[in-house]
């Protein structure tokens, strides 16, 4: 474990499991789920990150350079690939100070991937919050298709109610694979900053984000900026002890979109480098 802390704020990494964030306090307070001590899965952490994509292929499969790729299907999620490998893979640790870390994870490409890559995270701690900066490189001769996000698990309370401008949202069907995206209402519309209590179970993908977004509790709330970042992932269960206000670089199953839809997806050129960035802040 990685213990970090500055001014009102501490934060725990756990390199092996999966280079997640294990906790986030401010004040004392938990801003994102923690952890369980024995936890084992990092769908349990209070934060992980999503390399080389985000969310969902279709069966595991896609087409890419003229041809069929067969990455498998993610145990608990069939018939899906989900979130990558850097998710169910340790970190390295290259560095750890008093309120800075950087993780390295390194694939050196076929199995689960095609293509070789290097990702890093660097988690900064400072008196205004946590930022996480996740990366990706291109480490093959080839070019390759090319995706990131972070899954963070904000602390939710019954009452609390959470804002999020995005005008547009993908509905999806049965197996959460996204099929036509629509007006935020038609899905739920969290712009004005409803109560979460009053929304449906939504696991879906919003676009045209703001970069911002506020979760209010009874006497505090909490901020998550990504500047630049336009596609936002929300996953709200009913009756949940949290909610998932994900920053991703392109929609699920962006693998599989047409070519004239601008998806996000990137194609990195050998050495190329993309990047994605997350700060989460609190105050009264």
């Amino acid at each position: 474990m990685i213990r970090l802390q500055a001014g009102d704020w501490r934060a725990v990494l756990n390199p092996a499991l999966g280079g997640s964030v294990a906790e986030l306090e401010w004040l004392g307070r938990p801003v994102l789920r923690p952890t369980p001590r024995d936890a084992v899965d990092p769908l349990q952490t209070a934060c992980f990150p999503l390399v080389p994509y985000a969310n969902r292929i279709a069966d595991g499969r896609f087409v890419f350079g003229g041809r069929a790729r067969d990455v498998g299907v993610t145990p608990g999620f069939e018939p899906h690939a989900l979130h990558g490998l850097g998710w169910r893979r340790p970190w390295e640790v290259e560095r750890a100070d008093p309120a800075e870390a950087v993780l390295t994870f390194r694939h050196p490409g076929g199995g689960e991937w095609p293509w070789a890559f290097s990702a890093g995270q660097r988690f900064q701690l400072s008196g205004r919050g946590l930022r996480i900066t996740l990366s990706m490189t291109n480490q093959d001769s080839e070019t390759q298709p090319a995706g990131l996000g972070l899954h963070p698990y904000l602390n939710r309370l019954p009452d609390d109610r959470l804002t999020v401008a995005a005008p547009r949202v993908w509905r999806s069907d049965d197996t959460l694979i996204p099929r036509e995206r629509v007006p935020a209402p038609a899905v739920f519309d969290w712009s004005d900053g409803p109560a979460i209590a009053d929304a449906p179970f939504v696991d879906n993908a919003y676009e045209e984000w703001s970069g911002l977004a506020r979760l209010v509790h009874a006497d505090w709330s909490v901020t998550l900026a990504s500047p630049g970042t336009r596609r936002v992932h929300v996953y709200a269960p009913r009756r949940a002890g949290f909610v998932c206000i994900e920053p991703v670089s392109h929609r699920p199953n962006a693998l599989n979109a047409s070519a004239d839809e601008a998806s996000g997806l990137v194609i990195l050129e050998p050495g190329q480098t993309l990047s994605l960035s997350m700060t989460i802040g609190a105050g009264a």
